[in-house]
């Protein structure tokens, strides 16, 4: 049985794909890493070979810049967002690149970084670094980018370690079995699991770490305006819809401005149009290679931030809610990993927006009074109205229709949870581990063009061509 946390779920990093950027910037650190400190010093030539999904939509997901940052020796978690560019800049009109933030090397992103139409055997985005030694040896080694920032090299189990838990859960079934023989929530048993990881002091700081990240970049979204990068010039929206919708001058931080949005008179409309707002805000800031917090990916980074923004300010809720919400929101997301997939490349769109919304109406169904049994029928129903959504990504950006399906996916979670606590679970006639079920053979069904290739769907419609280095 595959140990996952909720922290493997949640992630904070930089936009604006966790698998074509957060992978392969965190496998290029991986490499240079476990290179032998002597072989380190002397690299005299470094490359990297892009494959399959990697190699058709990197350019507009950035995976050429991350792969730069990753052998540079940044970390998507701590970098200065607003250098990006500049870094990039330099490296490509210098031609050379400082491995690991140290050792000098020529580097030609337009010749050192290759892309291939072809998959390696093991998941369609693979890539591989090779480095030549002053020596004339050679290193190589190939990585998997498999969804949500997840990374495993050839050698590895797609699968991952194992832990033994007090709690063990590979589906739904386990998760309801240990609520019931314990009388508690889905987040008490999440908790529980998560103290046999690491302290409770330590658990509570991440969790409030990641809420704020997911705050500040509503924050952010909605206070910026201009044209996202990548050449489709779509407009930044969220900045406009939220001056529009508070109608006063904004306090000049995140939380008086929530509290400045909390105090306004609300309708449901309102409400709704606030909850998008926050979603589009978020993925706007995912575009423009902003820190966001991968939930459980970077393209559907917006839904579970508006939809806990969303418990906490407008649902009668304790101030501290976003501790349970987070753990059941990872739990379910673990779920879904175990027996689907969060990888677009394998399952298309419903494995991220679907997942992601699964997720938070599962959070917030149990935020709001439901059973676990209600909170996991929140989460069927959400991933049951996103089954066999595609991922065709214009120019392959995390942009359209990336963005607004986020705001989607928000209010589908919110629909989701209320429906569900307001039916007995015993009337339902799908369970939570048949939808997953259901969403994994219908990714195995779905054309590859509509896995995250911009080879179908709208991303032919609209072609975009992004083929400068």
């Amino acid at each position: 049985m595959q140990t996952l946390s909720v922290f493997d779920m949640f992630k904070i990093g930089v936009g604006p794909s966790s698998s074509h950027t957060m992978g392969p910037w965190r496998a290029a650190q991986r490499f240079l890493n476990e290179l032998l400190p002597e072989e380190r010093s002397k690299i005299r030539q470094v490359s990297v070979d892009l494959y399959g999904s990697l190699a058709k939509t990197g350019r507009g997901h950035g995976t050429h810049v991350a792969v730069q940052l990753g052998l540079s020796g940044e970390d998507p978690e701590t970098i200065d967002v607003t250098t990006i560019q500049q870094r990039i800049r330099e490296i490509k009109e210098s031609k050379r690149i400082k491995l690991v933030g140290v050792h000098q090397v020529p580097f030609d992103p337009c010749a050192d970084i290759k892309f291939h139409d072809r998959q390696l055997p093991m998941h369609p985005n693979g890539m591989r670094f090779s480095v030549q030694l002053h020596n004339g040896a050679t290193r190589d080694q190939a990585f998997y980018s498999v969804g949500g920032g997840f990374i495993v090299a050839e050698h590895e189990s797609i699968n991952g370690l194992v832990v033994p838990l007090p709690y063990p859960i590979e589906n739904t079934l386990d998760l309801l079995a240990h609520c019931k023989a314990c009388s508690c929530r889905i987040a008490d048993i999440v908790m529980r699991n998560e103290l046999s990881l690491r302290a409770e002091s330590e658990i509570r700081e991440r969790l409030t770490r990641i809420k704020d990240t997911m705050f500040d970049s509503i924050y952010r979204g909605c206070h910026t305006d201009g044209v996202l990068p990548g050449g489709l010039n779509v407009q930044r929206r969220a900045a406009r819809m939220a001056r529009k919708l508070l109608g006063e001058e904004p306090p000049a931080s995140v939380d008086p401005w929530i509290a400045a949005i909390k105090r306004q008179p609300h309708n449901f409309q309102r409400i709704l149009d606030w909850v998008s707002c926050f979603a589009l805000a978020v993925n706007e800031e995912n575009a423009a290679f902003g820190r966001i917090v991968t939930a459980p990916t970077n393209g559907a980074a917006g839904v579970i931030p508006s939809v806990m923004l969303y418990c906490l300010e407008f649902c009668d809720v304790a101030a501290d809610a976003h501790f349970d919400f987070l753990l059941t929101a990872g739990e379910i997301g673990c779920i879904f990993k175990k027996g689907a997939t969060i990888s677009a490349a394998q399952g298309g769109c419903q494995a991220e927006i679907g997942v992601s919304s699964a997720m938070a109406a599962a959070a917030l169904a149990e935020a709001i009074g439901g059973t676990p049994e209600q909170s996991a029928e929140a989460a069927e129903i959400a991933m049951e109205h996103h089954l066999g959504m595609t991922c065709d990504p214009i120019g392959g950006l995390v942009q359209i229709p990336c963005i607004e399906r986020n705001a989607m996916g928000a209010v589908k979670a919110i629909t989701a949870a209320q429906l569900a606590i307001q039916r007995d679970p015993a009337e339902a006639r799908v369970s939570l581990d048949t939808v997953i079920r259901t969403m994994w053979e219908t990714a195995q069904d779905m054309s590859e063009k509509y896995k995250e290739t911009s080879e179908g769907g709208l991303a032919v419609q609209i072609p975009v061509n992004l083929s400068e280095c």
